[in-house]
């Protein structure tokens, strides 16, 4: 089982994510979708661990072996990095491969919405990018640091596990620690990156109360903090952070993430109607007085309706599936698959005046 070979089929055929787990053959996950590698065999135990050895760290090997869990960035020169992720499943070894690109894609060639160049310059406050798994948040958030890095002088610290896209300094003075190998945690790192003089803190992913509440401190202490969550939605998010404090704190929660919140960015990745890719939607919540208003006073169900006015470039993603319905980017039956409230966007379907 050559690792080298499987890593440049899975970047030729424009594969996400390769999944190597006995029994089952190869197996890459394109456009959203997985395919079996059919001219390729069963893999066995002994295959999936010798591309790990093949790739692996001798650090990385104990931290299996003893965790039997791990997770790291792996590079192929001239071809792509990799985010890694191996663990242990029925006795065996599974290993999973995300490409990560070596260049950074812009806002622009993303498609995400021009307000994601106006929240990235603001000071001070929480910006959050939010997604389920696989699809696409880590992308955006390196679009928009890319575009800082291009447009202002800043400090940025960046705490993932592990580093995904590399960053060159431009405008920007930019660290990327990688949680394992740089840093012990990542509730430690950014407890030192406040030391640091930084002017943005970039978090990989906000799963625990400490994160949370050190991230909170952070934008409240004068910083921009940037960070991603596995959630679907504004109002999800914020809920997700409120109730991971204690029942007592959470007024007090709510009053700080009313002033420090800026946006909420949440997408999904769909199918393109016509031809192979995907294409992203995205719902924006921006934090006008009025959502500032409904955070404080735990009322973020109202969030939704005061998102449907388009004020201050926010959209729902219901709104923004229809649009993509409208111009035939993507298939209607797909938008009412993925959306949370299916019904809600059959009203918006059918208002259209737009053929769907």
């Amino acid at each position: 089982m050559d690792a080298s070979g499987l890593l440049k089929r899975m970047v030729d055929e424009g594969a996400s994510d390769l999944h190597l787990r006995v029994p089952s053959p190869p197996i890459l996950r394109i456009d959203g979708e997985l395919e079996v590698i059919q001219d390729l065999p069963p893999v066995n135990t002994k295959d999936v661990e010798l591309v790990f050895e093949h790739i692996a760290t001798p650090e990385q090997r104990s931290k299996l072996l003893k965790e039997m869990d791990v997770e790291f960035a792996y590079s192929v020169p001239g071809l792509a990095r990799f985010r890694v992720s191996a663990m242990r499943q029925r006795g065996t070894l599974s290993v999973a491969f995300r490409m990560v690109p070596f260049e950074v894609a812009t806002i622009d060639e993303l498609g995400a919405p021009d307000i994601c160049k106006e929240i990235i310059l603001e000071p001070r406050g929480l910006i959050m990018v939010t997604s389920g798994t696989g699809n696409g948040k880590s992308t955006t958030l390196a679009a928009m640091i890319n575009y800082l890095n291009k447009n202002m002088r800043s400090n940025v610290i960046i705490v993932e596990e592990p580093i995904e896209y590399l960053h060159s300094n431009e405008k920007c003075l930019i660290a990327q620690r990688d949680i394992g190998d740089d840093t012990k945690s990542l509730d430690n790192a950014l407890k030192h990156a406040l030391h640091h003089d930084p002017d943005v803190i970039v978090i990989g992913d906000m799963t625990d109360l400490d994160t949370i509440s050190t991230a909170i401190k952070a934008a409240e202490s004068g910083h921009l903090v940037m960070a991603t969550m596995n959630t679907e939605g504004a109002t999800q998010t914020i809920d997700r952070i409120i109730d991971m404090f204690p029942f007592e704190n959470q007024s007090l929660v709510r009053v700080q993430l009313s002033r420090v919140m800026i946006a909420v960015l949440s997408q999904k990745l769909l199918p393109r109607a016509e031809g192979k890719g995907r294409v992203a939607a995205f719902e924006v919540m921006v934090a006008s007085r009025e959502i500032k208003n409904l955070i404080r006073e735990g009322k973020t169900n109202d969030i939704i309706e005061v998102m449907q006015l388009h004020a201050n470039g926010m959209q729902t993603m219901e709104q923004a599936l229809v649009e993509l319905v409208k111009k035939k980017v993507i298939k209607k039956e797909e938008a009412i698959i993925r959306s949370i409230y299916p019904e809600r966007l059959e009203e918006l379907l059918k208002g259209s005046k737009s053929e769907v």
